[in-house]
């Protein structure tokens, strides 16, 4: 088994014919149907044979995608490597093109009065109906193709290139750090991850030197932040929202009142969440709640450890206590190599999923150092490409489903390793499984309200000026203080949060923060369901997973019984947690 992933199957090298050929033919096929478009996208005859016509090259255009996801593979464990650097904006430059066809598409359904009735008349048009009546809908938001034009070319050489800049920044940033009398320079990805370790001095070590890291780029970061939500909050504007939470809503395919109505749930429990970090502080020996750095502190120095090897078997043998096919494709994912395991200077930080619907496969990338922490990311990395597994049988126009949702499959992953963890376990082991579970959640619901906080004071910041790095060294630390009260210990927060999570570098992710949140409760509510209901529920669950391409949220998960506009539902799911602090 190698530790660093395979990336043949989608090309060989940027060097093969295939990767030069797929190039080249990705432009002619882009070329081809904008000239047809501008020439047939017009008037009120043959509607249906055009949609038609559209729809089939469109998707025989988007299995060139694995283009760009190769590229960004590759540089995310070399983000130095000019050569990966280049080619990545050649492919940007072939991309901002099919805003050409995209924009007269969409002027062109704006314009259909009696859209359901094309639809119902052809076969074709049938498979597509939620992804037409979407972009229908979506019309109302879309600019002309001159101005559509000149924002995909904005963005290439101002948010696209500033996230570039915080990436090379961030993956290259190294952490100076004393151990055993002498000053070590390690990658920042390593510095964070001993915020693990079981030693203390090391943790609060490693944290006062990663703060004192920050300093070195924390302007050049705050500039592309700026740059990055001032873009945004334009566009919006131009487009017609209120604002870009409003835009990223409908992104989502969720509206206000749902969002509204989990973090309501959430507010509400916050006293309840903070209990766990006063008892966790106290067993740390801490009087004025939880400093930053012991957040994720082992509460056992003997901590749960695992080889790579280990964590794999683990997880495979508790996907498999669920259903046979998760166990299988989890087997499969570390036999055929899908994953870059270990850091490494120049390896982007944290872990993501990469699906690449053209070879039916997925990529993942972590950042391995043996804890129980780690084992959980990997299963939660591998729901990631379990839900896009289940979605293979779509086309790719048919297989995009919104953050929150991705969120859940993922959650759904570390919710079976863990329970099925805490059977077999010992006593002690019970208690750390239990404390390492509730840390996560506490993340994914008061950390992340905190994040959501803090972006969207940015915004509001943004509107009128330039943010300076105090001012949003400021907002994270209200932020963190409103969300964990008395948690944590005021005088040991984290006020460069906004310089190392990459979701707030990305204009197409904007809000990457409540969808966390989301998942984790829904994935309570589905498998409180699955204990309830037993191997009955899992053909369900893969068929919900199957349809997240092509509905809206709130109607997939109807079909398991559940209602997200119901604050009693979200109750629910915080109660499942609130049960588990009391365990604790």
């Amino acid at each position: 088994m190698n530790k660093i992933w395979d990336l043949t199957p989608v090309y060989e090298s940027i060097e093969s014919e295939v990767y030069k050929n797929d190039k080249k033919n990705y432009l002619k096929k882009i070329e081809y149907l904008n000239l047809w478009a501008k020439e047939n996208l017009s008037g009120k005859e043959n509607v249906k044979e055009k949609l038609e016509f559209y729809i089939t090259e469109k998707n025989e255009i988007t299995k060139y995608s694995k283009l760009s996801l190769y590229l960004n593979l590759l540089s995310s464990t070399d983000t130095s490597n000019e050569l990966f650097l280049k080619e990545i904006n050649d492919i940007e430059e072939i991309e901002i093109k099919m805003t050409s066809h995209e924009v007269r598409f969409i002027h062109f359904i704006k314009n259909i009065n009696n859209i359901k009735e094309i639809i119902d008349s052809s076969e074709i048009l049938k498979q597509y109906e939620f992804y037409i009546k979407e972009i229908k809908e979506y019309s109302c938001h879309t600019l002309s193709p001159e101005e559509e034009n000149i924002i995909s070319s904005m963005k290439k050489n101002s948010s696209v290139l500033l996230k570039k800049q915080w990436e090379q920044l961030s993956s290259n940033l190294l952490v100076d750090i004393e151990r055993d009398g002498k000053i070590e320079q390690i990658p920042l990805s390593l510095a964070r991850n001993f915020a693990y370790e079981s030693d203390f001095n090391l943790r609060k070590k490693a944290y006062e030197s990663e703060l004192n890291a920050y300093k070195k780029i924390d302007t050049a970061a705050a500039f592309s932040l700026n740059g990055i939500k001032g873009e945004v909050i334009t566009v919006s504007k131009m487009r017609g929202y209120s604002s870009p939470l409003e835009m990223t809503l409908k992104d989502s395919r969720i509206d206000e009142k749902i969002l509204d109505v989990m973090f309501t749930a959430i507010k509400e429990n916050i006293p309840l969440i903070q209990k766990y970090f006063l008892k966790k502080a106290k067993i740390l020996g801490h009087k004025n709640g939880l400093p930053f750095y012991d957040i994720f502190a082992p509460i056992d120095k003997n901590d749960i450890k695992f080889t790579y090897e280990e964590a794999k078997n683990f997880i495979i043998k508790n996907f498999t206590n669920f259903s046979e096919k998760l166990g299988n494709f989890a087997k499969n994912a570390f036999d055929k190599n899908w994953i870059d395991v270990f850091p490494k200077k120049g390896k982007v930080g944290g872990a993501f999923c990469e699906g690449i619907h053209s070879i039916k496969e997925s990529r993942i990338l972590t950042n391995f150092s043996g804890t129980l922490n780690d084992v959980i990311t990997l299963a939660h990395e591998l729901g990631h490409a379990y839900h896009d597994s289940c979605l293979y049988d779509e086309n790719e126009l048919n297989s995009d489903y919104p953050m929150p949702i991705a969120e859940t499959a993922s959650t759904f992953c570390e919710t079976i390793v863990l329970n099925s963890a805490l059977k077999t376990a010992s006593d002690r082991e019970k208690k750390i499984i239990l404390e390492n579970d509730l840390s996560g959640i506490a993340q994914t619901t008061i950390d992340i309200y905190s994040r959501f906080l803090f972006e969207d004071e940015v915004f509001k910041r943004c509107e009128k000026g330039f943010v300076s790095v105090n001012e949003l060294k400021e907002i994270m630390l209200n932020s963190q203080k409103k969300a964990y009260g008395k948690g944590l210990d005021e005088n040991y927060l984290h006020p460069y949060m906004w310089v190392c999570k990459p979701h707030y570098y990305d204009a197409d992710f904007n809000y990457y923060n409540f969808p966390y949140a989301f998942g984790l409760l829904l994935s309570k509510g589905l498998y409180s369901k699955y204990l309830k209901d037993g191997k009955d529920f899992v053909p369900l669950y893969d068929k919900m997973l199957s349809l997240t391409g092509k509905n809206n949220i709130a109607d997939c998960v109807k079909m398991c019984g559940i209602d997200i506009y119901d604050i009693n539902f979200w109750r629910s799911g915080l109660q499942i947690i609130n049960d588990e602090i009391e365990i604790f």
